[in-house]
């Protein structure tokens, strides 16, 4: 007795061709021939498929040939001429790519995003109205691979930053004269050199709120050499959350943390009088900050002006918090102490914290700016 030979066809070619034999709106032909290569996947004989679509065997032989010759698209649409394929031409392609580019929601479907799928099911009903025939049974690969051939990928998003603040380039370029400045007041060796007038000590400033007490349900597993990773139960107990103000002396290199339940205009302030009380009178303390509401509220405006000529505030641009030298520092703190961090109470997060900042202040490292700064080369600075 003879084996009926199957042929292996793909998944996403499946699920295509069963798209085709169940639409309404496909021409005859199409799901005919799409019957054809999904009865012989069965492996179900020629002569019988023959009787199941109504044609002669040649013609269903001549459809499983081309099907493994060059895959579902050679199969199911006839050649414009001997030895060639059928071509999607420039025009169907542009309309494609155009759809493709444009947000589903905004042409009636309920997605915010294209996949394949979806995008080639909305291709395969709208071509025809569109006066694109051909691509009523355009497959998902096959706009996949137009699509890739010009770099467009409609179900990725990649994010960016507007520059929403107009004096955008002012505010960076009055960051960098600090860095300069800075730069200038060391000597090629890295030694601090004196200073001329009255001293300003320039701290880097933020603010990072939200540092979660976490807490494990019962004690980690210690690694064995039987498993060597710590094991830790997937629950946890949430403690509340803690703020950390804290600051950089760019000349020293010293961490100066405050660690608060908040981090409003009052915890602001008491961050001002740590620095105030840290550094000698007659010392200027300026500030490279954030435009962060606590920072121009009524009560600092006030206690500044309690304070004149002691604190000067140097603010990075809107959405330009990567100027700022702490914000380094403190992705520095995420990944060596916060990552995975467990404690028994809130008291016990600061007093960690804490202890980390005066690890940190045994021996501390003066930051460097990089970043544009062969710019400033040619810009006499006063220190």
């Amino acid at each position: 007795m003879a084996i009926t030979k199957k042929i292996i066809i793909t998944e996403n070619d499946r699920n295509y061709l069963e798209s085709l034999v169940r639409s309404r709106t496909v021409q005859a032909q199409i799901v005919q021939r799409a019957r054809i290569i999904l009865l012989r996947a069965e492996g179900i004989p020629i002569d019988v498929i023959a009787d199941k679509v109504g044609i002669n065997r040649k013609s269903v032989m001549l459809c499983i040939n081309k099907y493994k010759e060059n895959g579902a698209e050679n199969a199911l649409h006839d050649t414009p001429g001997r030895g060639r394929n059928p071509e999607i031409t420039d025009d169907e392609k542009a309309w494609i790519i155009n759809i493709a580019c444009q947000r589903p929601y905004d042409l009636g479907c309920p997605e915010e995003m294209w996949t394949y799928t979806r995008l080639a099911t909305y291709i395969n009903k709208n071509a025809e109205a569109y006066g694109y025939t051909r691509l009523s049974t355009i497959s998902r690969s096959g706009i996949k691979n137009i699509l890739d051939n010009v770099e467009i990928k409609p179900h990725k998003i990649r994010y960016y930053c507007e520059k929403r603040d107009p004096d955008f380039d002012t505010k960076m370029h009055d960051v960098l004269v600090v860095y300069k400045q800075i730069e200038l007041q060391f000597d090629e060796e890295g030694q601090l050199l004196p200073s001329k007038g009255i001293k300003i000590n320039t701290i880097s400033y933020d603010e990072k709120p939200g540092i979660q007490a976490i807490d494990n349900t019962v004690a980690d597993r210690m690694p064995t050499t039987a498993n060597g990773y710590r094991q830790r139960d997937h629950e946890y107990v949430r403690l509340g959350t803690l703020s950390l103000l804290a600051g950089i002396d760019l000349l020293t290199g010293e961490a100066i943390p405050l660690i608060s339940e908040t981090h409003k205009s009052s915890d602001f302030i008491e961050f001002l009088h740590i620095l105030d009380a840290k550094y000698p009178e007659g010392e200027k303390i300026r500030l490279i900050l954030d435009n962060h509401s606590a920072h121009t509220s009524k009560e600092t405006i006030g206690y500044l002006a309690m304070n004149p000529n002691r604190f000067e505030f140097v603010f990075t641009p809107t959405h330009g918090s990567w100027l700022n030298m702490i914000e380094s520092f403190f992705s520095k703190l995420t990944r060596q102490m916060l990552k995975g961090i467990r404690v028994s109470s809130k008291q016990e997060l600061a007093e960690r914290i804490y202890q980390y900042f005066d690890e940190i202040n045994e021996e501390p490292v003066v930051f460097r700016w990089k970043y544009k700064m062969d710019e400033m080369s040619s810009i006499r600075l006063a220190c």
